[in-house]
């Protein structure tokens, strides 16, 4: 087939730092990719903003890039995910500011911020029944503690002005379309929709009015979402023609109903096939791997697992039950433990301007102490021990409040020292791995029997060798390593009707993925 006959989608990921586009052609392979960095405000401890006029500027400039030279009419659906941060938006669409010193333009209260920590105790104070949907406690993560703050501090500034809020996924497909609607993934995963196997859900009266936020189901909950739609749903017309001319696409062009970040890379990585590795999909746990990690497993059951978020059905693969467990800081760490060390200065200097990366060289640094002390990599840190919730503990024990700690210090400040800090870190982010499979096989899960991963850790080779060694199971790498730009590119594949559902482009889309096996003899 040639070039200029080929159908594409388009997947975009609004992640932490960056947006990406990918252009993905009908079998699922990404034939081009586009980069955009986007801005991002701590004004105060805990607190983290961005802008979503300035998101969307990014989304259009790498929308534009990834398919020029391709014809409009080739284009044949766009997929939307991005992380779950809050959108706030007046009667005019624009933005109204969630800054407290009033910053207009600062208008998104990112998935990472922290600010509604006594919101979050409150609400896990009333002992609701919904709770057990998110593992027995709403994480301040969530959009609904944020809600309560905003209420609480920005009152006048903020809450009485907002027209609309949205989950960032259900922004991009309302900037692409204008269609008012809502993603079924945030809303049940993020704002405690209430969803059944029967295909009823609804809005929780009850919960909202105990929690003093029963205002915004006034109006059929005009503001936080009346028209809810399952990932990969045509959201409205398709395209606007606002939209379609600004980014040089024909109006009507399918637009997906959107999926969160993490929840685009299971589905990206849930159909891989690996040889003789199972391809059961309840018996593979996905890692989507980035600033934090979120763990992804499905189910045919409700299973409730204390301090796991789920079971939320359909939230991720139609037709199954989906548990998300998680750690909150994971590639934002492993920067922190090397960035904040002495040597790490020194290794830069020697690599500036280079291709290798800095955990490249501690990787290789770490194989040659290896080799020369005669024991496996694994045992370099008997010394040496990180706690990794340096930004709290989402799961399993669901504790925002833990700090981090690393025991075995010494007044040692050169590159090895800081291998093998390196190393325990990785270690430390395996043992989280580990914890959370113990504790959902304990609750119910049958064997899982294989990792899958993707995003930046995911290519770190030590990284992923380490998490195979500590949980003693076979780690998958797919061959299109960029699975969360995959998931949304197999969202707008169904939504386009190339494929007749989210299940079968999953299989045709998914590819091949490479074993990483781990070596039992250092089990011990």
């Amino acid at each position: 087939m040639s070039e200029s006959s080929t159908e594409f989608l388009i997947g975009v990921d609004v992640g932490t730092g960056s947006v990406r586009a990918a252009l993905v052609d009908t079998t699922g392979v990404i034939r081009k990719i586009s980069v955009q960095s986007i801005k991002m405000w701590s004004p105060k401890p805990d607190f983290f903003e961005q802008s979503s006029d300035d998101i969307w500027d990014a989304c259009r400039k790498v929308i534009k890039e990834v398919k020029e030279g391709i014809p409009p009419n080739a284009i044949k659906g766009l997929g939307f995910d991005a992380t779950c941060s809050l959108v706030v938006l007046d009667n005019k669409g624009k933005p109204v500011s969630v800054n407290l010193e009033g910053q207009t333009s600062q208008n998104v209260i990112m998935w990472l911020d922290h600010r509604a920590s006594k919101q979050a105790d409150f609400i896990n104070s009333t002992e609701d029944p919904i709770l057990k949907f998110v593992g027995g406690k709403v994480s301040l993560e969530m959009e609904v503690p944020k809600l309560l703050w905003l209420k609480e501090n920005m009152k006048q500034k903020c809450w009485d002005v907002a027209d609309k809020f949205f989950d960032l996924p259900d922004f991009l497909t309302w900037k692409a379309t204008g269609c008012d609607s809502r993603s079924l993934c945030s809303l049940v995963c993020k704002w405690l929709y209430e969803v059944t196997p029967d295909g009823q859900h609804r809005w929780n009266k009850h919960f909202y009015q105990k929690i003093g936020l029963g205002e915004l189901l006034d109006e059929n909950a005009r503001k936080i979402g009346s028209v809810v739609k399952a990932p990969g749903e045509p959201c409205g017309k398709g395209l606007s023609k606002e939209a379609a001319e600004d980014l040089g696409l024909i109006e009507g062009t399918a637009v997906a109903t959107s999926i969160i970040d993490a929840h685009a890379g299971g589905i990206g990585l849930v159909g891989c096939d690996a040889f003789s590795i199972t391809q059961d999909f309840t018996k593979r746990i996905s890692l989507i791997c980035g600033t934090s990690t979120c763990h992804m497993v499905v189910n045919k059951k409700a299973i409730f697992v204390n301090g796991v978020w789920g079971p939320y059905y359909s939230a991720m693969v139609p037709g199954f039950w989906l548990n998300e467990a998680g750690q909150s800081a994971t590639g934002k760490l492993v920067d922190h433990i090397i960035d904040s060390h002495p040597a790490s200065v020194v290794i830069k200097k020697k690599l500036f301007g280079g291709d290798t990366h800095v955990t490249d060289y501690l990787n290789n640094l770490l194989d040659e102490i290896s080799t020369s002390k005669g024991i496996p990599f694994d045992q370099l840190t008997e010394d040496i021990h990180v706690w990794p919730d340096f930004h709290g503990n989402r799961s399993p024990i669901a504790d925002p409040t833990l700090k981090g700690m690393i025991c075995g210090l010494s007044l040692a400040v050169g590159e090895e020292h800081l291998a093998l800090l390196y190393l325990a870190t990785i270690q430390s982010l395996a043992y989280g791995t580990r914890h959370i499979i113990e504790v959902l096989m304990a609750e119910g899960y049958g064997d899982i029997e294989c990792i899958l991963a993707c995003g930046g850790l995911s290519k770190n080779r030590m990284f992923v060798q380490t998490q195979a060694n500590s949980v003693s199971k076979p780690v998958l790498i797919p061959q299109q390593v960029e699975s969360v730009l995959l998931g949304s590119a197999v969202l707008a594949a169904t939504c386009a009707n190339i494929y007749p559902d989210v299940q079968s482009a999953v299989k045709k889309m998914a590819g091949s993925a490479e074993p990483v096996y781990p070596d039992l003899k250092v089990k011990r």
